[in-house]
């Protein structure tokens, strides 16, 4: 009898801040390949977002909390916030794959990231110790992407499978951007996290 192996989708960023797109992407992948759960790893010092307006990384984490915590399939990883120093992909896979190695990890990404990956530091290793989960818009054209991912795999012997899904016009730019304006938020954002924003006084500068 073939051994038992659990299925975790993983949702890494920065969440500055989490919003609906987060989630439902999220919820859509845990669908599509039966995930047994979704792990959210906010980043702690992403050497990707230096210069950038990024909130303290414990109010990443605890927005991260308040927004997926009515869904059991959700949990989440203070892996990246615990840790020193800039954090790294492949570091963080690596300590999960020692910590469950039976498990098959699903790292869930937009398409766009496709064709920054491979820049990504130690990229080869973050191929060898998950599988890809491309979110693609389902009314776009994919001849740029299947050459991509064809590309990927030829010459990392990478594992990526495509996510079709409607694309979700929110980010977390925008939501920053509003919060300055003293526009609303209602919708976009888990009320519960709006109301954490609201009490720290996030994103109004």
């Amino acid at each position: 009898m073939e051994k038992y192996r659990k299925k975790t989708g993983i949702m890494g960023g920065t969440f500055n801040p989490i919003h609906i797109g987060h989630l439902l992407l999220a919820e859509t992948a845990r669908e599509a390949l039966e995930l047994n759960d979704v792990l959210f790893i906010p980043s702690g010092c992403s050497y990707m977002k230096e210069g950038t307006d990024v909130a303290d990384k414990r109010m990443r984490l605890a927005m991260t909390r308040l927004a997926i915590e009515d869904n059991p399939s959700f949990k989440l990883s203070a892996i990246e916030v615990e840790r020193e120093g800039n954090t790294y992909t492949y570091e963080t896979l690596l300590l999960l794959r020692r910590e469950e190695p039976d498990t098959e990890f699903y790292f869930i990404v937009g398409a766009d990231s496709l064709f920054h990956l491979e820049g990504w530091k130690e990229s080869r290793l973050i191929f060898e110790n998950c599988t890809i989960l491309a979110a693609i818009r389902d009314d776009k054209g994919h001849k740029e992407l299947t050459e991509q991912m064809e590309y990927l795999t030829q010459k990392y012997d990478a594992r990526i499978l495509p996510l079709p899904m409607k694309e979700i016009p929110v980010s977390s730019t925008d939501i920053r951007n509003r919060r300055r304006e003293q526009l609303s938020i209602r919708y976009l954002v888990p009320d519960k996290v709006i109301a954490y924003m609201d009490e720290n006084r996030l994103y109004y500068k």
